[in-house]
């Protein structure tokens, strides 16, 4: 059975498209589009030799992405003037940074919800700003009201009340009961200015948030997406600065990634080819195949495959995010709700 290797043939190297028959070309689509890389293909393969039908459809998801692109810039603008007042940093955060920094990563990427991060101890007046700009919280439960603020590195999500559009607010990028503690303050001290007022992630530090979301924080869900950025990220600030691999590896150390660095390199490298630092290069690990499994579990619906291998993946991402006995308590207070865990 077919996995998601054909959409990371087509992403590698796009000249692999012009040979796909037209059952090949529904299996490719709907790969992409179930790991929200539909835009990124259609920019990959636009000068390419493509089926009619397909061109359409690859239209239509460049046309998408121009216009979620537009929305992303100016939700970020609206966080900007509803915190007008705010004196700190507002650090825009995945997708939405890529795009306002004019980034490779931000070409045809999918973006949803708007992340921002700011200091720990700003949130209340961060907060307070954003209630009072029109958003609401989306899940306004006591249990994951407190779970939010006592362990987790960003609010309860927000929604602004007219613009269905929308917010999650960091205050670092990791959950607190999570094993590695990233810097946030070093995160923030050394975040770049964008001209509109609002600050992106220094390369080193935007590359590892990348990182750690997809191997420290998760369940891989996505993360070919994620891969994807991470392969595009080092290969454009790589291109530009020639410290950058050892500013990499010395804020992973600062930041406690070093294994997640490791392995995101291997990993990008060995699925789309990533060039890398070779007085950099680290061996492989057994485990790597497992990553890989789970990552192209997908069949030429786009359905996902390997049940077990996603679920021991979901067990992980809960273990990597809680203390056994915290877990425990945590899945059994759900459970008594009715709610899946999510957190």
């Amino acid at each position: 059975m077919r996995d998601a290797r054909l959409l990371i043939n087509a992403l590698r190297d796009p000249s692999s498209v012009e040979t796909l028959d037209s059952g090949q070309w529904t299996e490719l689509i709907s790969i992409a589009r179930a790991e929200s890389l539909i835009g990124s293909l259609a920019h990959r393969v636009q000068d390419r030799t493509v089926p009619d039908r397909a061109r359409a459809i690859l239209q239509d998801a460049i046309e998408a992405h121009d216009l979620a692109r537009q929305q992303a810039l100016w939700e970020a603008d609206c966080a900007r003037r509803a915190l007008a007042d705010y004196p700190g940093k507002i650090v825009l955060m995945k997708g939405t940074a890529y795009v306002a920094a004019n980034l490779d990563a931000g070409v045809g990427r999918s973006i949803g919800d708007l992340d921002i991060m700011v200091a720990r101890e700003d949130i209340p007046v961060v907060e307070a700003a954003l209630l009072d700009a029109g958003w609401e919280w989306v899940k306004p439960d006591p249990y994951d009201d407190q779970y939010y603020r006592e362990h987790m590195h960003e609010l309860p999500p927000l929604i602004h009340r007219e613009r269905d559009r929308m917010i999650d607010v960091h205050h670092t990028i990791l959950p607190l009961t999570a094993g590695p503690r990233p810097d946030a303050e070093a995160m923030l001290n050394d975040a770049v200015r964008l001209e509109n007022g609002l600050y992106v992630m220094a390369p080193a530090d935007m590359v590892l948030h990348s990182i750690a979301h997809l191997f420290a924080d998760g369940d891989l869900a996505g993360g070919l997406r994620n891969l994807w950025d991470i392969n595009l990220l080092l290969g454009h600030f790589s291109a530009e600065g020639k410290n950058f691999w050892a500013e990499l590896h010395s804020r992973a150390q600062i930041h406690g990634l070093c294994a997640e660095l490791a392995r995101a390199l291997r990993l990008s490298n060995r699925l789309y080819g990533t060039p890398l630092d070779e007085s950099r290069r680290d061996g492989t690990s057994v485990f790597d195949s497992f990553y890989v499994r789970r990552l192209l579990a997908r069949d030429g619906y786009g359905r996902e495959t390997r049940k077990f291998t996603r679920f021991a993946f979901y067990v992980r991402s809960h273990w990597l995010r809680m203390p056994p006995l915290m877990l425990a308590r945590h899945l059994w207070t759900k459970w008594r709700k009715g709610g899946k865990p999510s957190n």
